[in-house]
């Protein structure tokens, strides 16, 4: 995991979520990043990661124009 790609792609994927009416996973998202940057315990992070990447590809096969796969990509990367 990348933290300086991660930081700035996190924030990213919980502003989508957030407009894509994904509260409770933004949260959880957002709760996973502040805990991390605190404890440098990635395991909740990537795992949140992980399930919003799930559902940004899935946004995005209903309708291309939903998530950009510019982030669907640095999320990828973030998390390899």
């Amino acid at each position: 995991m990348e933290v300086t790609k991660m930081e700035k792609t996190v924030a990213e994927a919980i502003k989508k979520l957030d407009k894509l009416k994904a509260d409770e996973l933004a949260a959880e998202l957002s709760w996973c990043w502040v805990s991390y940057k605190n404890d440098q315990n990635p395991v909740g992070v990537i795992e949140k990661t992980e399930k919003a990447l799930e559902l940004l590809r899935a946004e995005k096969e209903k309708n291309d124009r939903a998530v950009s796969k510019k982030l669907i990509s640095d999320l990828e990367k973030a998390l390899n």
